[in-house]
């Protein structure tokens, strides 16, 4: 078996146009594996220089196969399964500045260089007023940043052509005004003075983006099996489901010097990520989150098994198609191909999701991705919507905490507050009692939902049925 390097592979070079703050699978099987279809398809000529952005990292272990790495789709695509394999040849370089600051910087004189792209997890575009512009890096993610970005402006002395276009891929609602709030506050806070201030906001540009696709990372399980099949000793090998899409809230001219249309790539220049954000949580997770306790409840573990059971199928279609869906302020037709790509991810026959593994702080998770729905489902439509409430109905028998369904027991996970509130209401035995004590918890909701016409009652219905007829008997009746 060959090793992967360029003295097996004649690898492409192409001058560096993006400075890419992370190394990690997603921006592998992600980004970079983009910037490799439009260096194909396209005129875009550009590469990739990673930089690592914690001290610990495995930048070495790319460099060992000269950054190249194979990424492996796999899921539904038009109803067909879909396992391919592409050698990814986007990154030229990598660097560590914990090790190597200066060449962190001499990043920032790379005349080509046009684009930041990151991801350093929810909990990277923070301030923190311990970090110093004179550590060797900064130990922020926007600190480091900061850092390449000012020198950047004083090796070019302040053109202005040599701003950057920053696109952040962490997966937080307005990532972008997010990052460029703390970028601005550790200009303030440094002191690096309102010329380059001027600059930065005249010259270099930071857009949000909505980021979705699933990269399970490096196949242990089969990774030998793999090699086999491509020839290559790829210990950097990353998997990703088929699906993709990136949205940017970017005026429509950035296509022409970020030409992914043109290359046929799923990626949306928009006025506003807002829609596109809270399509994904909404039909989504909003989905995955009435959709756990539902097929617990039913004896089904795997979430690819719920979506092919003949009643909780049925249930998903229309909590998602009748329930959320209608609540969604874009164009239908969108909206349904966004939810026929999400029920084909769920059906993903190489990912096995377990249904107890989205169950993790449920009322706050119906609270953002449900909750919103209903209470424009009611407004439109005047009534309640049968599925989501029934949602509410099983995350709350579920919480009761004795589910031995199979041999298995619920391993409740949530804020001890919300445990022991819902043990309270369950020693009643009272489901109108549990259903109003519930729908009353402003510490959960922050309101008193209760209010909401009729709910109340028919929450204990629910709970009553599945208690004395089982979720799946109450499926059939409400369904």
């Amino acid at each position: 078996m060959k090793e992967l390097n360029t003295k097996t592979v004649n690898k492409s070079v192409y001058p560096i146009r993006i400075v890419q703050f992370g190394e990690g699978n997603f921006l592998r099987g992600f980004v970079d594996w983009m910037v490799n279809v439009m260096n194909a398809k396209t005129d875009f000529n550009g590469s990739v220089v990673v930089v690592q952005p914690r001290s610990g990292g495995h930048i070495v272990e790319l460099k060992k196969q000269d950054y190249m790495y194979h990424v492996n789709f796999q899921g539904l695509h038009d109803d067909k399964v879909v396992d391919s394999y592409e050698l990814i040849e986007s990154i030229s370089d990598g660097v560590n500045p914990y090790i190597d600051f200066k060449s962190f910087l001499k990043i920032g004189e790379l005349k080509d260089l046009k684009f930041v792209t990151s991801n350093t997890t929810e909990a990277g575009i923070a301030f923190d007023s311990k970090c110093n512009f004179s550590d060797k890096p900064a130990i922020s993610f926007p600190g480091k940043l900061l850092q390449l970005l000012y020198h950047r402006y004083e090796y070019f002395n302040g053109a202005e052509d040599k701003g950057l276009i920053i696109l952040p891929c962490e997966l937080i609602f307005e990532n972008g005004k997010k990052l460029k709030d703390v970028l601005l506050k550790y200009i303030d806070y440094w002191h690096l003075g309102d010329v380059f201030k001027q600059w930065f906001l005249q010259c270099c540009k930071v857009y949000s983006t909505l980021v979705d696709r699933i990269t399970p990372g490096f196949p242990k399980k089969d990774v030998d099996a793999i090699k086999n099949k491509i020839g290559f000793n790829d210990n950097q090998l990353v998997q990703a489901e088929a699906y993709y899409l990136w949205v940017i809230e970017a005026p429509s001219h950035l296509a022409n010097v970020f030409p992914a249309a043109e290359a046929g790539l799923h990626v949306q220049f928009v006025e506003s990520e807002a829609p596109y954000h809270l399509r994904k949580v909404t039909l989504l997770n909003g989905v995955h989150t009435v959709l756990a306790p539902v097929a617990y409840l039913s004896g089904i573990n795997i979430v690819r098994d719920a979506c092919k059971h003949s009643i909780v199928g049925r249930f998903i279609h229309q909590v998602m198609f009748e329930e959320l869906l209608v609540t969604l302020d874009l164009p239908r037709k969108e909206c349904i191909q966004f939810a026929d790509d999400v029920l084909n991810r769920f059906m993903n026959p190489y990912i096995d999701h377990q249904v107890t593994s989205i169950m993790l702080n449920s009322f706050s998770k119906y609270k953002t991705r449900d909750l919103p729905a209903l209470k424009k489902y009611v407004t439109q439509e005047g009534k309640l919507p049968n599925g989501l409430v029934l949602g509410l109905a099983a995350i709350i028998t579920f919480y009761k905490g004795d589910q031995t369904l199979d041999g298995r027991e619920s391993n409740l996970n949530d804020t001890p507050r919300i445990i022991e509130l819902m043990k309270e209401l369950w020693r009643t035995n009272d489901y109108n009692k549990i259903s109003e004590g519930v729908l009353k918890a402003k510490d959960i909701w922050d309101e008193d939902l209760s209010l909401i016409p009729d709910l109340t009652d028919k929450l204990a219905n629910n709970l009553q049925d599945i208690g004395e007829n089982g979720m799946l008997k109450t499926l059939r009746n409400i369904f």
